[in-house]
């Protein structure tokens, strides 16, 4: 199943089904009626296969009124407020790329770039630490963030480098701890897409201190999810989805979701190691190679349009805007 939330002009945001003829299958009010509500996508994630079951049943005698035609709704993020949310870093050119891209920026704001450059290449600043490839690598953002798609992504006041990121993100169906990477692909629910948009001169400066990301990720709307979560079942190899970037209607990359250093499998089996994942935690497994403009040091301008899509799950569209 492909599922979103969507919000209609009076009444809540619901979940449900999108369907292949431009319609939504409206789970809430289904389900109210069958005497057991699942209210949000929260709640639907949480019934588990058992209520993905369900919700086919229903679909096979629902009425029209259980019908809305997409047109009529608005689509709001799948996962309005993820219950966490862990991005990682797990492709090593994009790692490479933004690491060189993170120096040059520091240079720039320096009185002799040249020499600046020089002296961190001397440092080994332009190395990947050790540890990147030991271990999967990740930092939390803020699940209050979250907007969908065809939502306005607001740029932070003092921002100037605006950035996006192209990322496959799981939503885990939980509860679920000390998982093996054999196993830990049981403990996904479905995927979707992952825009955190960045302001990377705000990061740049502040991870100086090794710490962070903050304020460079950390901002309303900066986090686009969307436009549906396709279900664990329709997926047959999550390292073999294409994956594609365009701004304002140019492709930037067409790559694949597989060839991290860390398989989706064994990120998911040490996140959750001596730490329980709970229904609708969301990770995400990194910016592919190329899968952001930083890598390139090309950013966006207001106005732009971003577009992010994986096969199998849609397109994530986001305009980026001035802040009022």
């Amino acid at each position: 199943m492909k599922l979103a939330t969507f919000i209609e002009a009076q009444g809540p945001a619901r979940p449900a089904v999108l369907l292949a003829d431009d319609r939504l299958f409206d789970i809430a009010a289904a389900t109210a009626r069958d005497g057991a509500p699942l209210p949000d996508m929260l709640a639907v994630i949480a019934a588990g296969k058992a209520g993905l079951a369900r919700i086919a049943r229903l679909m096979e005698t629902a009425d029209h009124a259980d019908f809305r035609a997409l047109a009529d709704v608005r689509l709001l993020a799948p996962l309005p407020r993820p219950t966490q949310i862990r991005d990682c870093g797990n492709y090593e050119r994009h790692v490479a790329q933004a690491i060189a891209a993170a120096m040059q920026l520091r240079a720039s704001a320096t009185p002799d770039p040249a020499a600046t450059l020089e002296k961190f290449r001397a440092a080994g600043l332009f190395e990947i630490p050790p540890v990147w490839f030991e271990q999967p690598l990740y930092y939390k953002g803020n699940p209050m963030t979250v907007v969908g798609p065809d939502a306005e992504v607001v740029r932070p006041r003092s921002a100037k480098l605006m950035d996006y990121e192209l990322e496959l993100a799981v939503v885990i169906g939980g509860p679920a701890k000390d998982l093996s990477p054999e196993n830990a692909l049981d403990a996904v629910f479905g995927y979707t897409i992952f825009n955190d948009f960045s302001a990377r001169d705000i990061q740049s400066r502040e991870t100086q201190f090794r710490f962070g990301p903050a304020k460079g990720k950390d901002f309303d709307t900066g986090n686009a999810i969307g436009p549906c979560i396709l279900t664990a079942d329709e997926v047959h190899d999550p390292e073999a989805l294409t994956m594609i970037a365009r701004v304002n209607g140019e492709e930037k990359v067409r790559t694949v979701s597989g060839g991290g250093q860390h398989s989706i499998a064994a990120t998911i089996a040490y996140i959750s190691r001596d730490e329980t994942l709970h229904p609708g935690d969301l990770i995400a497994m990194g910016t592919v190679a190329d899968g952001c403009g930083y890598e390139s040091l090309t950013f966006l301008s207001d106005g732009d349009v971003v577009e992010l899509e994986v096969e199998g799950i849609g397109v994530l569209r986001n305009k980026l805007v001035a802040p009022a």
